[in-house]
């Protein structure tokens, strides 16, 4: 699959702070997850890459035509900021027809695609309240709706779930899926990492302007053969499970719950412990009830990372 995005060694830097440093990158259609801390860099590249700020060095490009400065490029954009920038004093379906202005869509157009955008959010019922007094999820919603109206190809989410409740974020995530299925390029960046897991496995760590890691959870999972592996099991015999486990060279650390029904296994070998557990688990008559890794997500791997 060809890339939609292109960036060689990009980099911005504010005064003597380092926003982000020498970042290559290829961006495909589909749903990609930026993930990092808050002051890690995603605002700063999700600017570069849509044309807001200007590199200090290297380039970005899109199907091959750089970014900077090139408007043809801008009306295929949707951008929702992390911050707000809004005419408070309009109300929404005001700020919505005078964005689509800018594009220089027909009075009838504008209309039509702000309020099937309004819709999209659930706003219509409050089209006619000024921003000033929506609350801090209709403000997101608002803000979802304005990078969306002009049905661009590509869709630049930065914490787009910020101060949603849960029904709310669900239907964004649902929402940023159905964009998927119909071949748009999808870029979603959040700090809360299991958000992104709900949307996509391909994935891009950056951590003090620089990129960790970027593929599939479970490829950098494999890359990472010293991070170890917690397994939980639970069973109605945790105790003659550890006494076996506890044997094995591959077996780092052999824990309980506080209920002390549950074995709570380090490995740094998952493949090697799974073929021992069902034998293990005949031979004893041990009657399992749960298996679960715990630490087999996105967040254990960028607490990893970073540590490292």
């Amino acid at each position: 699959m060809k890339s939609v995005i292109e960036t060689e060694h990009l980099s911005k830097w504010y005064g003597n702070v380092l926003g982000l440093s020498d970042v290559s990158l290829q961006i495909e259609s589909g749903i990609t997850g930026i993930l990092g801390p808050n002051g890690a860099g995603k605002s700063t590249f999700l600017k570069l890459i849509s044309g807001q700020i200007k590199p200090n060095i290297g380039t970005s490009a899109i199907k091959g035509e750089r970014i900077w400065n090139n408007y043809r490029l801008f009306s295929n954009i949707g951008f929702c900021p992390e911050q707000d920038a809004f005419y408070e004093d309009l109300t929404g379906w005001q700020f919505m027809t005078g964005l689509l202005r800018l594009f220089h869509f027909s009075p009838s157009e504008r209309e039509s695609r702000a309020r099937e955008a309004l819709e999209i959010v659930e706003l219509m019922e409050d089209k006619d309240r000024i921003i000033k007094s929506y609350s801090r999820g209709m403000r997101q919603r608002l803000k979802v709706a304005q990078a969306i109206a002009h049905d661009p190809e590509i869709i630049i989410l930065d914490e787009p779930l910020n101060g949603l409740d849960p029904l709310g974020r669900r239907k964004i995530i649902r929402l940023i899926k159905t964009y998927k299925s119909e071949g748009r390029t999808i870029i979603v960046s959040s700090h809360v990492l299991p958000e992104i897991e709900a949307m996509t496995k391909r994935i891009i760590l950056i951590h003090q302007g620089k990129i960790f890691a970027q593929g599939d959870i479970h490829y950098i999972r494999d890359l990472i053969e010293a991070h170890p592996h917690i397994v939980s099991v639970k069973c109605s015999d945790p105790r003659q499970l550890a006494s076996k486990f506890i044997q094995e060279d591959f077996v780092l650390n052999v824990n309980f719950s506080s209920a002390e029904d549950t074995l709570l296994v380090e490995t740094n070998n998952r493949d090697k412990f799974f073929s021992l557990l069902p034998p293990l688990i005949v031979k004893h008559n041990i009657e399992v009830e749960e298996i679960t890794s715990p630490d087999d997500n996105l967040q254990a791997v960028f607490d990893y990372l970073v540590g490292k």
